[in-house]
């Protein structure tokens, strides 16, 4: 069976996949220079839009990247990709490199990609039984900026399959922050949530649960020992909404299994999620 073919947007139009060649002169092959975002997609609704946009966006000033087209012109692409793809579960990957540099170093014009592929999403199992992760000394560069640099997560993943771990938690100094591609929160053991103001991505979903009214949600210093005697821990991403922590390195969390907190938050993500599309489809009208 023929795979349907996918298209992306490349520079200035949507084209076929296999059309959207970068130079090797691009910065983002040069130096590893670009940002990105990402976001998912269920029958044709891209979830919490506005927000990976500011994300985006403020990611392109920090870096000194001029995006190329406006808010309202980036949004009009991405709703075209969406329908000339037509994938019902999906994400889009918004990067913009560097450009093509006339010596290596010096950003010009930056390149705007969009890529849309066929959401992953985590096993069953992981919600139902939880996951093991370990630590690593180590802070992102600008960890504020959803840069294209993922080299330490990605160096670190034949320790993670090694100590039988489904990630890695970045700490420094005793103080935790934050996973390569996730944001990381404890449950205390007064069910106060917790999750690292420092050092970290500010993630969507991160955000939509700091706004949750249902708990005390907090953001402050989190130990690497507050991790180690939490009640419940969990990680956040776009992909994996949350994922209940049942192991830190060698020590059980709480009680081994997926908590009442973690799990009824998620209730409440996925809430939120609906409550985006009516919200959308109302705004439409």
């Amino acid at each position: 069976m023929t795979a349907t073919p996918l298209y992306v947007f490349f520079r200035d139009a949507i084209v076929p996949q296999e059309k959207a060649l970068v130079h090797v002169s691009d910065l983002a092959i040069q130096r590893g220079y670009g940002i990105f975002d990402f976001f998912k997609i269920e029958n044709g609704h891209p979830f919490f839009l506005p927000d990976y946009l500011d994300r985006f966006y403020a990611s392109a000033e920090v870096m000194r990247l001029k995006v190329p087209y406006d808010r309202a012109a980036l949004t009009d692409i991405i709703y075209a990709l969406i329908e000339k793809n037509n994938l019902p579960s999906s994400g889009i990957k918004m990067l913009l490199t560097g450009g093509y540099s006339p010596d290596g170093y010096q950003v010009v014009a930056p390149n705007l990609i969009l890529t849309q592929q066929a959401l992953t999403l985590p096993p069953p199992s992981q919600i139902e039984k939880g996951v093991k992760i370990i630590t690593h000394q180590y802070v992102r560069d600008i960890p504020g900026v959803k840069t294209i640099n993922y080299s330490m997560g990605i160096w670190l993943t034949e320790k993670i399959a090694q100590q039988n771990a489904t990630d890695v938690l970045y700490q420094s100094a005793g103080l935790v922050s934050e996973l390569p591609r996730s944001n990381f929160f404890i449950v205390k053991n007064d069910n106060s949530v917790w999750t690292a103001a420092g050092n970290v991505l500010r993630g969507v979903t991160r955000k939509n649960i700091l706004g949750l009214s249902s708990h005390t949600i907090r953001e402050g210093e989190v130990s690497l020992q507050d991790a180690y005697e939490a009640k419940e821990a969990f990680l956040t991403s776009t992909t994996k909404r949350i994922v209940p922590i049942v192991q830190i390195d060698d020590q059980v969390i709480g009680d081994g299994k997926p908590g009442a907190v973690s799990l009824g938050l998620l209730k409440e993500l996925v809430r939120l999620e609906e409550e985006d599309v009516r919200k959308t489809a109302f705004a439409k009208k």
